[in-house]
């Protein structure tokens, strides 16, 4: 029988809630303040709300039969022991994009046309995330996605564990390749950890974050499927049942494209061609002087030719 090996929580307070730099993978500080969207039903943004709780769920519950395959692989030890790796059900996590709009997006996760996009930032997320009581803070990650083929996606597998990165900065990154047909997504994830003692390992598919709505979301936008006079319903339904102080919005992405008067230029006309002269004729062309007659005269642009004259 294959022997479990566990990540167990390094020292330190639960109650230094600070954000860090460990929090944050393959983010630089200023990515940590782009806007990251997240699109979800309306009935869940009102619950988020109402409960102000943020949930996170297990990857075994998202689609992609890929996630977290690494670590559910076993691990073989230089000495030959091979042991499947104890925290692969102890981890939560919750998906957000850093594509502001996109069609895609909102035909796969709003597929009725009547869910909203909320939007906040990888910081805000991390932060609101470490204040929560449920979780150790150095066991939160967020960080961004990398999209690879499926030869790159083996390779990194088999390399994920041979690294110097802290424990949980190494199993994180596990959970932030994706094959490259998913590349369209841009996707943002936040992961909590939870530790061989923790009481929330293993004992749900739900874990709830208690959060301050207010704090984290800035943004509603409204499906752009929504006709005007529904968006302006739901726009009023939200700030009853939420009183959310920040912008609501209805995406323009379906909008038709405003009436343009188009300049039309009349082209010059051509120049007619310069025929050439044959040898042996002259051009004539008018001149200024006049002749004695007082018409003007004409004479020769071109000397004639030394051929003798032929009768065409």
């Amino acid at each position: 029988m294959t022997e479990e090996i566990c990540v167990v929580s390094h020292v330190r307070s639960d109650q230094d809630r600070v954000l860090s730099d460990e929090n944050f993978i393959d983010l630089s500080n200023k990515d940590r303040d782009r806007h990251i969207y997240r699109i979800i039903s309306l009935s869940r943004m009102f619950k988020m709300f109402s409960s102000s709780a943020n949930v996170f769920v297990k990857p075994n519950k998202w689609e992609d039969p890929f996630e977290n395959f690494i670590l559910r692989s076993r691990i073989r030890f230089p000495s030959g022991e091979i042991y499947s790796h104890g925290n692969r059900d102890g981890i939560y996590g919750q998906c957000w994009t850093l594509q502001s709009a996109s069609d895609a997006m909102w035909r796969i996760y709003s597929p009725k046309g009547d869910a909203v996009r909320i939007r906040t930032t990888p910081r805000r997320l991390a932060r609101s995330i470490i204040q929560s009581p449920v979780v150790r803070p150095h066991t939160v990650r967020v960080g961004k996605v990398s999209y690879l083929s499926q030869a790159a996606l083996t390779r990194f597998a088999r390399g994920a564990f041979k690294t110097s990165e802290d424990s949980y900065t190494a199993m994180g990154r596990t959970l932030l390749v994706k094959r490259l047909a998913f590349k369209h997504e841009r996707e943002v994830r936040a992961l909590i950890f939870a530790t061989a003692g923790d009481e929330a390992k293993g004992a749900s598919d739900l874990l709830k974050c208690q959060v301050d709505p207010h704090a984290l979301i800035d943004q509603v936008m409204l499906d752009p499927r929504y006709s005007a006079e529904n968006a302006e319903s739901v726009r009023k339904q939200i700030l009853r049942q939420t009183n959310f102080r920040g912008e609501i919005l209805k995406s323009l992405l379906y909008a038709p494209p405003p009436r343009f008067v188009l300049d039309f230029a009349i082209p010059k006309p051509k120049r007619p061609p310069r025929l050439d002269i044959p040898p042996g004729w002259v051009q004539m062309v008018p001149v200024r002087k006049r002749s004695k007659r007082g018409s003007r005269g004409y004479e020769p642009s071109v000397r004639p030719s030394k051929a003798p004259f032929r009768d065409l």
